[in-house]
């Protein structure tokens, strides 16, 4: 059994793969994020753990052996779903391991937002101690948050902001085909949502055009915070930048981006833009246990021991 590891992992996960000779597992560990770091190496794999680097059809070609791609996280929008499907290749996530990390990652962005966190600092180092008196900050208590998509991120993020005193709704069509779930939070339609909220956080999947563009933002309250923890693509990034620009979103928290790493961006000219480099659902306590978790996906397919729940084309459950 060999197993190709495509990724830098928590030192508990290395610790793991460091254990695995010893029960007859071989193991490639490739630290780089990139696929051709570790493509050379799928022709030997039965099984593969990927960080957020691409999984093409090209590659999958290559993959004589490979019966597992277990990926470490819940996304799995870079991994050609098709290609793996076509071969009978079993596609794993972590499940609910970072849902709490990423509600926290969304919660700081709402709140250095409303703070103009980043102004602040920039006041300071730049010796511009008057800009206190300009009284930009804001208080996020008794504000308006929308939460698109309310699955366990956003119901995390929902408790969080109450906390704050904040009154949410939330929209999600899927649910509410399927039954929302008991609780304070209420759905609304994206239109009236998006007129309501003072603040938007976004927790959907990506499509194929992006859910928040120009028409929806224009919807939207003059000088709404918006929150990205989702995937690159959910938010246009060019008229969010525009929307930065004039006011209109009066400053926006962007976890994710159209392409990873993001060589340019017009939100990087933005300096209501608060940007960080897809780190929501990477604290030291989430990557250990996604690290781990990964690891344990792969050989449990392989043995025929893994929670279904977990296995994204369920039609290829079987070895």
């Amino acid at each position: 059994m060999h197993l190709l590891v495509a990724g830098k992992l928590h030192p508990s996960g290395e610790a793991l793969l460091r254990e695995l000779p010893a029960r007859g597992v071989s193991v490639d560990y490739v630290e780089e994020v990139s696929e051709p770091s570790y493509a050379p190496l799928i022709a030997r794999a039965d099984a593969l753990v990927i960080r957020t680097q691409p999984l093409s059809a090209a590659t999958i070609a290559q993959a004589a052996r490979l019966k597992v791609v277990s990926r470490h996280g819940v996304g799995y929008d870079s991994v050609d779903l098709q290609a793996l499907n076509a071969r009978g290749i079993a596609l794993t996530i972590v499940g609910d391991v970072n849902s709490v990390s990423v509600a926290e990652h969304a919660m700081m962005q709402l709140l250095a937002c409303a703070k103009r966190v980043l102004a602040a600092d920039h006041s300071v180092r730049g010796h511009d101690w008057g800009w206190r008196n300009r009284l930009e900050q804001q208080e996020i208590s008794g504000k308006n948050l929308l939460i698109l998509g309310y699955g366990r991120i956003g119901r995390h993020l929902a408790r969080m902001a109450q906390g704050f005193g904040m009154s949410v709704k939330a929209h999600d069509p899927f649910l509410e085909r399927a039954g929302w779930p008991e609780g304070p939070v209420a759905p609304v339609s994206l239109e009236e949502g998006l007129a309501w909220a003072d603040c938007i956080s976004v927790h959907i999947p990506k499509g194929a055009r992006p859910a928040i563009g120009a028409a929806e933002i224009a919807r939207m309250k003059p000088g709404v915070i918006l929150a990205n923890t989702a995937r690159g693509g959910v938010v246009c990034e060019q008229a969010l930048a525009d929307a930065l620009a004039t006011g209109q979103v009066g400053a926006a928290g962007v976890d994710v981006f159209d392409t990873e790493p993001p060589e340019s961006s017009p939100l990087f000219a933005q300096r209501n833009a608060l940007l960080s480099p897809h780190i929501a659902g990477l604290t030291a306590e989430c990557g250990e246990r996604m690290a781990i978790a990964s690891i344990h996906n792969a050989l449990d397919y392989l043995t025929g021991s893994i929670d279904r729940h977990l296995i994204v084309n369920p039609d290829f459950a079987h070895v």
